[in-house]
Order: C-alpha cells, then sequence, then structure tokens
C-alpha cells in the first residue's frame, strides 16, 4: 500500500459509498458507476472486480446483473477498501542499505533500523485510521454536513433511473 494512493482508491470509496444507498434488492452495473463518476469504465472495472474479490462487493452477473455490497457499511473499512485495490504491502520497505557500500555493519544487526522502525509505526498510525473508518461513518458524516440533502438527492435520482433489482 502506498502513500500516494492511485486514483483507483478514490474511485472505489466512492462506488462503495454509493452502492451502501442501494434497495437491498438492487444491483448497479459496472458501466453506470463509471458513467455517474465519469471515469473510465475498464479502470473502473478492474477494481470492481478486486473489491468483489475481497469480499467487499458481490457480483451479480448476468445482462441485468452489476454490484452491491456483499456485506454491511458499517463493516466495510476504508482499510479494507484500499488493500483491496492497492495491496496489502506496505508503504516502506527496509532493504537493508546499512549492510551495503564500503563499510557495512559488520554482523547480522541485532535490532530493526531506527529507519525502519519509525515508518513501520507511521504505517500502524495510518493504518489504524483508516481501519476506524466504516462506510456507514462516510455516509453520516455527508448527511450532517448536506442538511438540505443536495448530494444525497443526487444520488438518489441517478439510483431510481439506474438501479436494477435482482431476486436475492
Amino acid at each position: 500500500m502506498g502513500m500516494k494512493l492511485g486514483d483507483g482508491v478514490e474511485q472505489a470509496i466512492h462506488c462503495v459509498s454509493m452502492l451502501a444507498a442501494l434497495e437491498p434488492d438492487g444491483v448497479l452495473a459496472a458501466a453506470a458507476l463509471a458513467e455517474f463518476h465519469g471515469v473510465s469504465p475498464s479502470y473502473l472495472l478492474k477494481h470492481l472486480q478486486a473489491l468483489s474479490g475481497a469480499g467487499i462487493l458481490s457480483a451479480v452477473p448476468g445482462p441485468t446483473g452489476g454490484y452491491r455490497l456483499a456485506r454491511a457499511p458499517d463493516q466495510i473499512s476504508l482499510l479494507d477498501i484500499v488493500l483491496a485495490v492497492e495491496g496489502a504491502e506496505p508503504a516502506f520497505r527496509c532493504t537493508e542499505i546499512r549492510q551495503r557500500g564500503p563499510d557495512p555493519l559488520p554482523g547480522k544487526p541485532k535490532r530493526s533500523c531506527e529507519i525502519n522502525a519509525a515508518m513501520q509505526r507511521a504505517e500502524q498510525a495510518y493504518r489504524r485510521e483508516l481501519a476506524g473508518v466504516t462506510i456507514a461513518d462516510l455516509g453520516a458524516a455527508v448527511t450532517a454536513h448536506d442538511p438540505a440533502g443536495r448530494i444525497a438527492a443526487r444520488c438518489s435520482q441517478f439510483l431510481d433511473a439506474r438501479a436494477r433489482r435482482v431476486s436475492s
């Protein structure tokens, strides 16, 4: 997971947030998600498939299929989404360069490099923060900061026009 996150993370979070507003029997096609967010359908599809593979989304196959949440919005954290899209690799990878060069440290180091230790603590704090925010939390924050309901209305109108109903 890089500290510089790819565009796919933003797209994935927005899509998961939108799918949280679906009716229980609703699905939304990848093409509709791409249209609403003004993004490349093929690029978005790759991320939707990663989210599905991670158990965040369910893919309903067929011409009337689409995507929906695989679990409740309060059970999906931002960390879940980031890891699904970016992978679980830490942002910083120590390669023990202190063991290289013309005058390397003698023997095998007895303790972790202090630089690596500091970077790992930062990564843990970053992941803790993302793990502490769910899609439900984001929805509540949007509602709180949009008392006129414009954001929700925009989403609802689109879902009313594009969502498909499927039997469970």
